[in-house]
């Protein structure tokens, strides 16, 4: 708040991992402490990160029965959250929620719920989409008016390597495209029933872990049509510091009614990026916009801004940045925000 960020979160500091626990706090949840590495996709950009090294796939949880939400595992961190603002600054805080589909894609295909309990994705995604609808309905009464889904996996339909190893896999009953599909329609129903005054995000990165890994690579050409005009959401924060993200082009695809926050500036090292040059790439980011939807490039910067391409740390063990590091991050940001869009929050 001294930076001068408007809306702001608790950090996640109450969370393992960035996707927190809202998973396994579901009835019909497990976490696995060992999984059988037999049940993952092992070309999930992720997945395969880890087996390279020798390592097993991280955190995982699965569904074992009957999905069904037994009370909020997030309203405690927001209600911390809303105890250390001011009260007029409340409705400008956020929280960031798990994918619904992020305990989906990286398993095999009929392995991510017993066939028993669910015949089909379809029966097991109405029931997150309906946990997904209690948890938000619980939060908004809980004051909450901000909210972001953190989601890596829309990044991997973005790398050739995951789309090849899709196309592979000859016990996937969907191609890569038809999936991507399903997940945007379950996203869908999950935020149908917010509040109209309930604003709703979908951060885009290629992965953020220990000691500032990433796992994926390539642009957001494949998805951004579907991703901007399919998926009920506000805002798009997206990666963009790096050329892993691609360019800009597919901001042409962004409908007049929505907004994007340009990750433009790193949130994995400690090094500062030059104003001017971050300056240019808004400026060149606005063009894209305002060809694909018929305005001024004025009119476009409007419905754009700007951030770290990610968290600080997706893990408990951080990104290879410290404390004053990320201070200084935040202020280019703040500072980056003043000069292109100057007395403007």
């Amino acid at each position: 708040m001294k930076l001068g960020f408007h809306p702001i979160s608790d950090g996640e500091y109450r969370r393992h991992m960035f996707w927190g626990t809202f998973f396994p706090g579901m009835e019909g949840f497990e976490e696995i402490k060992n999984p059988d590495i037999d049940i993952f996709r092992m070309y999930m950009p992720d997945i395969a990160g880890f087996t390279e090294t020798d390592h097993k796939p991280g955190e995982s949880v699965i569904c074992t029965g009957k999905i069904k939400h037994v009370g909020s595992t997030y309203v405690d961190q927001w209600n911390y959250l809303k105890s250390i603002v001011p009260k007029e600054r409340v409705g400008e805080c956020k929280i960031t929620m798990a994918a619904p589909e992020w305990y989906h894609m990286r398993y095999k295909e009929g392995r991510a719920y017993p066939k028993e309990i669910y015949a089909n994705d379809a029966e097991y995604f109405a029931d997150i989409a309906k946990a997904y609808q209690t948890e938000l309905r619980i939060l908004y009464a809980n004051g909450l008016r901000n909210v972001q889904i953190d989601d890596p996996n829309f990044a991997y339909f973005c790398s050739e390597k995951m789309l090849a190893g899709w196309e592979k896999d000859s016990s996937n009953a969907m191609t890569a495209e038809q999936m991507l599909d399903a997940y945007i329609s379950l996203y869908n129903d999950c935020i149908s029933k917010r509040p109209v005054d309930m604003h709703v995000g979908v951060h885009i990165c290629r992965g953020n872990f220990v000691n500032s890994r990433h796992f994926s690579e390539g642009g957001y050409d494949r998805v951004a049509k579907k991703i901007f005009e399919d998926l009920n959401v506000d805002t798009y924060y997206l990666e963009y510091d790096t050329s892993r993200a691609g360019g800009f082009e597919p901001l042409k695809s962004l409908p007049k009614n929505k907004n994007v926050i340009l990750g433009v500036i790193t949130s994995k090292f400690p090094e500062l990026e030059s104003i001017d040059y971050m300056k240019k790439r808004v400026y060149e980011a606005a063009k894209f916009v305002a060809e694909g939807s018929n305005e001024s490039e004025k009119e476009a910067l409007q419905r754009l801004g700007v951030s770290p391409q990610c968290g600080f740390a997706s893990h408990s063990s951080g990104n290879a940045v410290k404390h004053d590091d990320m201070v200084n991050k935040l202020a280019l940001v703040r500072k980056l925000a003043d000069s292109i869009w100057p007395g403007e929050l």
